[in-house]
């Protein structure tokens, strides 16, 4: 009897244990994500794409879809951003809202959220999905589908 109970007890113990690991991790996945977006949406309030960008893989096999279709690599999606917003001016002052951060596995997350652009010309808006991957031990954007 008392080994069932020793049993039962290292049981929960373990159970409750997995779980508070697994909410710690959720929520410095979900800090260290914040903490880029927060750097990318200073970068740009400052009139900063490359600095921006940083928060981007640096790959070729950068995926970013907008509303002109599928772009592949950093060079062309900088190129992008720089051919579309080619002032402070037309970059406005941009602000993220993240809605859900749902962590996929220790090296990769999948964000929500929306973002608004507050422009003299007139604001823009929309919502985005990221894929993150953790590399070499940093939090980058391997995929952006904003619209």
């Amino acid at each position: 009897m008392l080994r069932l109970t020793v049993f039962w007890v290292l049981t929960i113990y373990l159970l409750l244990y997995i779980g508070v690991s697994g909410i710690a991790a959720q929520s410095s996945t979900t800090e260290a994500i914040k903490k880029v977006m927060d750097a990318q949406q200073q970068a740009w309030n400052q009139g900063n794409l490359e600095t921006f960008m940083a928060g981007y893989w640096r790959s070729d096999s950068l995926c970013f879809i907008g509303s002109r279709g599928l772009t592949h690599g950093w060079n062309q999606t900088l190129a992008n951003y720089q051919k579309g917003y080619p002032s402070a001016e037309a970059m406005g002052k941009l602000t993220f809202t993240v809605l859900s951060v749902e962590r996929l596995s220790r090296k990769s997350a999948y964000v929500i959220g929306k973002w608004h652009l507050a422009r003299k010309g007139g604001d823009l808006q929309g919502h985005y999905t990221l894929l993150w991957k953790k590399i070499k031990g940093q939090w980058y954007i391997v995929s952006d589908h904003s619209s």
